[in-house]
């Protein structure tokens, strides 16, 4: 009896060893994928900073254009305004 319940523990250690081997490569593949959508996630944030970057500088570009748009109405109500009998 002795010699059965050794080969049963034997067997049941061997198995539980194979499992903590699948666990352990499962837990590395995890850890694996884990790093990649770590590095997506900064390379998504970098290009996030990017486009702020060129829309402020769309923003700016936008507000000199707007300026000069109303300097040049404005010069022409007033040419117009001495223009009139």
């Amino acid at each position: 009896m002795s010699d059965v319940t050794q080969e049963w523990m034997h067997e049941l250690l061997r198995r539980m060893h194979a499992r903590f081997d699948k666990l352990d490569q499962a837990n590395g593949e995890l850890r694996g994928d884990n790093l990649v959508l770590r590095g997506q996630l900064h390379n998504l944030q970098g290009d996030l900073n990017n486009l702020r970057g060129s829309l402020a500088h769309i923003e700016q570009r936008l507000d000199r254009i707007e300026n000069r748009l109303e300097l040049r109405e404005l010069a022409e109500a007033q040419a117009r305004f001495e223009h009139q009998p």
